[in-house]
């Protein structure tokens, strides 16, 4: 994997507070949410102070605290990986765009098994998350690996603790490869986990899957590499055989009609294309229409547009697919729309 994401990762996720904490006397934005998207925020936001001097203090908590805190408005903007939908925003007073995209993958901490030689599919993959399938020996796992030495090994299901948008993509994916999993469990931010082990975060995910004999998780792709896990390859919607990488990422977001989804709620799993990545998803930002501090939204405003015309190449080196230029178009006609000051005035464009 490129050195690059190495290299940053390892800094960034072992000080980033010394990247997002501003100092007294600057300018700060606050946000807080998703896990998901942290990598990249982080590097933006390093590289906007150094831009700007203004500071972004964003807490890594879940797609579901950042729904919750931005909704009583304890922080600038919220982040996640679940779309609200058009009513929910409505009755909320909220604003949604999507910022960037990646992929969830499933990681395992199997001895011999390296990065991508495990392959399996949305079915199977509900069935061990069901607990229908406990043994890594499997005869349902050998068969999709013949090259594989398998272990007479439990398997040790790994999933979030808290409310993820990462659990909502995962889920999501798992309800329409397996009807049993759609059936019994579902698809939601948070859903009661028929069987394993919880961890805080992709953060969380990451550590026990890399700490856990036999484990079996899922996190951002970003992650899976910075700690050095096994990601599996899956099999997508067209039948094919495929790696978690940044073109299955692209193909999978190419189909993406953003003009017609209400709020911009889609999501993004089991897309058509014989190259496309079957959890792929968006991560959304989310600000007040009516702000109680308008020049704070106004920088959050101005933060996030920095990014998208400045931060492509930082997030591509983490693997992320920026959103293409088209659809920020949509998302900055909608900002100079429907975000307003307390005279009714639009906060956007910047003056």
């Amino acid at each position: 994997m490129k050195t690059t994401l190495r290299a940053f990762l390892g800094a960034a996720l072992l000080g980033i507070a010394g990247c997002l904490a501003a100092p007294a006397n600057s300018a700060e934005i606050t946000g807080a949410g998703a896990t998901f998207p942290y990598p990249v925020y982080a590097k933006w936001a390093a590289a906007y102070k150094d831009a700007t001097g203004v500071s972004l203090n964003y807490q890594s908590i879940g797609s579901g605290g950042g729904i919750k805190q931005i909704k009583s408005n304890t922080v600038d903007f919220g982040a996640s990986d679940m779309p609200l939908e058009a009513k929910d925003l409505d009755d909320s007073g909220l604003v949604q765009w999507p910022m960037i995209m990646g992929g969830v993958v499933p990681v395992v901490n199997i001895p011999g098994v390296g990065p991508g030689q495990m392959v399996l599919t949305g079915e199977l993959l509900g069935d061990i998350y069901l607990g229908k399938v406990a043994k890594w020996n499997d005869d349902a796992i050998a068969k999709l690996n013949p090259g594989l030495k398998l272990p007479d090994t439990a398997i040790a299901v790994v999933h979030r603790s808290d409310g993820s948008g990462t659990t909502f993509l995962f889920t999501s994916y798992l309800s329409e490869a397996n009807a049993g999993w759609k059936d019994k469990v579902g698809a939601s931010t948070a859903v009661d986990w028929p069987v394993g082990i919880g961890g805080k975060g992709n953060e969380g995910v990451a550590n026990f899957s890399g700490q856990t004999a036999g484990a079996i998780g899922y996190v951002e792709y970003a992650y899976a590499v910075q700690n050095k896990l096994s990601y599996t390859k899956l099999v997508n919607k067209e039948g094919a055989q495929v790696a978690p990488e940044a073109k299955a990422f692209q193909s999978a977001a190419a189909n993406a009609d953003w003009a017609g989804a209400p709020g911009f709620h889609l999501v993004l799993v089991n897309q058509p294309g014989k190259d496309s990545w079957p959890i792929t998803g968006a991560s959304f930002i989310l600000l007040h229409k009516s702000p109680t501090n308008a020049d704070q939204a106004k920088e959050v405003l101005k933060f996030f547009d920095w990014a998208y015309h400045n931060g492509g190449k930082a997030a591509e080196e983490l693997d992320y697919v920026p959103i293409p230029m088209t659809v920020v178009s949509l998302v900055e006609g909608v900002w100079s729309k429907d975000v307003k000051a307390g005279d009714g005035k639009a906060i956007w464009p910047a003056k």
